[in-house]
């Protein structure tokens, strides 16, 4: 890690921390006051997510009906495929608050992040003790696309928005495996809700 100045926040990003069983203790051991920021979204829709582009790079893969269950007759899910493990947030944030008190963990609302992006860089803002600066007119949303993307300050120069591997049309998933995921995951969404004291309200989106 570089060295952090006066007046200066470091920030260091991977997808893979929060999984990681190693990682609290090493941060920990590193930089115990570090502030963690967590963002979560519907874990079936992260799945179909994480498939979609798994399947962009390697298109001769089964289908996600297929690697989704053990025994799909007997409804039996395959909690070890990586795709849907990662998905059980409760299960790993165990790991992380043997470590790190809630007050220096915030979780960010995947499905929030896209519809008001200005909101929840809010909330980062305040959780990080900076003033602000982040606000609505920072952001603009991308039809193509389908999610925010950034406004340059003030100049000529092009917006910017994630690259190619972000917006992908995901495949279409038998809706019975989409209803028999989000059966799985409710159970340790409540846990989350309950862990976190935050309700992202994701069983909701089965219903809609």
């Amino acid at each position: 890690m570089p060295s952090t100045l006066e007046g200066q926040i470091t920030m260091e990003k991977t997808p893979s921390y929060f999984v990681t069983h190693d990682a609290p203790k090493r941060i920990h051991s590193m930089a115990r006051d570090t502030k963690l920021i967590i963002v979560v979204r519907n874990p079936v829709t992260r799945a179909i997510s994480d498939y979609t582009q798994t399947l962009s790079k390697r298109p001769e893969i089964p289908t996600f009906e297929v690697l989704a269950f053990k025994n799909r007759t007997l409804g039996l899910i395959d909690a070890s495929w990586s795709a849907l493990r990662i998905g059980i947030y409760a299960l790993h944030l165990e790991s992380w608050m043997q470590y790190f008190p809630l007050s220096q963990i915030h979780f960010v609302s995947g499905e929030r992040l896209i519809v008001d992006p200005a909101g929840e860089m809010a909330k980062v803002q305040d959780f990080l003790g900076l003033k602000r600066i982040v606000t609505d007119k920072h952001f603009y949303f991308n039809k193509t696309k389908g999610f925010p993307c950034l406004k340059k300050p003030e100049d000529s120069s092009a917006p910017r928005c994630l690259g190619k591997s972000k917006g992908r049309t995901h495949p279409k998933i038998d809706p019975d495996v989409i209803h028999r995921l989000h059966k799985f995951y409710k159970p340790f969404n409540m846990m989350f809700y309950q862990m976190t004291g935050q309700n992202f309200q994701w069983e909701q989106e089965e219903k809609q």
